[in-house]
């Protein structure tokens, strides 16, 4: 897609969904304005880099040209996930898993900055990784930590938990990445690092939101006893592109 073709469709794309709140829309609304050095487009269909975060922005609805801008994104076989109801792939095209997500908005969260906690950089990225793959708190890639201030709690040295900012649309930031090491968790360095990197949302004058798998209770009951409360629920269709 050329130059012009693919600026034509951004204003395209941003006149026509101007009314949408940014949290209905999180993945293109945040590339188009904070994050928009890690966008990649097609039509109105937009990604991150691949290096950064594995998602996807799209319209509610996807007709014909948007699955087939998908297609050109994600690569022949590639997969991705689809937030909303009722998807329909095309042919060709496979549904490999679904699950219920939540969002919800932190708005009345607390916020705080315990001495415990540390800004983490580019430097800590083998470190991170590491803590990541023994946790599981979702997608994590090398890059992910500059999609926004990532935070930790080290004990003798070691990381042993993080929290940090992922989607940035218009007024908001996500929290998310939120780990801990099973050897240290009942100490509340979960709790003390959310209320961290929400203080740093705050300072900039945005509001804290996040998103949860909705089966991981434990996690929802413990955002909801912080202040986050349910905004609205959805659906993640995991597809695979026609190879």
């Amino acid at each position: 897609m050329t130059t012009e073709a693919t600026l034509a469709s951004f204003v395209e794309t941003v006149d026509t969904d101007v009314d949408i709140h940014p949290l209905d829309d999180p993945v293109r609304q945040g590339l188009r304005g904070h994050h928009a050095q890690f966008a990649h487009w097609a039509g109105r269909v937009a990604r991150y880099d691949p290096t950064v975060a594995p998602f996807v922005g799209h319209p509610p609805e996807l007709d014909a040209e948007d699955w087939e801008n998908l297609r050109t994104l994600v690569g022949p076989g590639g997969t991705v996930g689809l937030r909303g109801f009722d998807h329909q792939p095309p042919e060709g095209w496979r549904v490999v898993d679904q699950f219920g997500s939540v969002q919800m908005d932190g708005s009345a969260l607390e916020v705080s900055v315990d001495p415990s906690v540390e800004l983490l950089g580019r430097g800590d990225v083998p470190e991170i990784l590491a803590l990541i793959e023994r946790t599981k708190p979702g997608p994590f890639l090398p890059r992910t930590v500059e999609m926004g201030s990532y935070y930790g709690i080290r004990v003798d040295g070691r990381l042993v938990a993080m929290a940090g900012e992922r989607l940035h649309p218009p007024g908001w930031t996500e929290i998310s990445a939120v780990c801990t090491d099973s050897d240290f968790r009942g100490r509340g360095l979960g709790t003390t690092l959310i209320r961290a990197v929400a203080a740093g949302i705050r300072e900039r004058g945005e509001l804290p939101f996040l998103h949860a798998v909705q089966s991981n209770t434990n996690a929802i009951r413990l955002y909801e006893s912080l202040g986050f409360v349910l905004r609205k629920r959805s659906r993640l269709t995991a597809v695979q592109a026609p190879a």
